[in-house]
């Protein structure tokens, strides 16, 4: 029997990110989700909105249908 697998290459963030220090935020999304570790990508509010920054994913954990990272912001865009 399969599992259902998603390759992410940038982070989506809905709005449901968790500050867990200054720059280091945990997220968790439904489904079972790859994202490389220790690689700059793209963080965006929505999968069609623009960039917010930049982070390095730390620590990626797949448990119980859903998907827990742990990444640390390294550059915020902003509109200032």
């Amino acid at each position: 029997m399969g599992m259902p697998l998603e390759l992410n290459t940038m982070i989506v963030t809905k709005g449901r990110e968790t500050r867990i220090e200054e720059n280091t935020f945990l997220l968790t999304k439904e489904g079972y989700r790859l994202y490389p570790i220790d690689i700059p990508l793209e963080v965006r509010r929505t999968i069609d909105g623009e960039v917010s920054g930049m982070a390095k994913i730390k620590k990626v954990e797949l448990e119980k249908g859903q998907t827990t990272i742990q990444y640390q912001l390294i550059s915020l865009h902003s509109s200032n």
